[in-house]
């Protein structure tokens, strides 16, 4: 197989300037590029620091409407600090709950869109 890597995930959004902010300013992101694309569009890229995947914050697909995006897993290093930063921002975080395959806790960006925080158990490799 030739296909390396997943490189970008469009994310779909109703105003691009509140998820980048979200993005940016609460869940701690980095902005990877924020350029015009036509009259009334930005591409904007976002992910974590370092991160080879990164999430495009997208209005432009029909079939994609804000919110649609369930289930995208962000690994995280101490779960614990992580639900208490996002609650610190005023974000509802499910707390964490303990499983086979790790810890984790749910919460919703402001256009509901759906994220896991994934805390791997000890020795799992990310």
């Amino acid at each position: 197989m030739s296909i390396r890597q997943i490189q970008i995930v469009s994310l779909p959004v109703s105003d691009q300037q509140a998820a980048l902010r979200f993005f940016r300013d609460v869940v701690g992101f980095e902005v990877i590029r924020d350029n015009p694309m036509g009259p009334d569009q930005r591409w904007i890229e976002v992910g974590p620091p370092g991160a080879q995947t990164t999430l495009t914050l997208v209005t432009w697909f029909d079939d994609m409407p804000p919110g649609s995006m369930k289930g995208l897993v962000l690994v995280v290093d101490d779960i614990e600090v992580e639900v208490e930063r996002l609650r610190g921002h005023g974000v509802q975080v499910t707390d964490p709950d303990d499983q086979p395959w790790g810890r984790f806790a749910m919460f919703s960006d402001p256009d509901g869109n759906g994220f896991v925080l994934h805390q791997l158990p000890d020795g799992l490799p990310a």
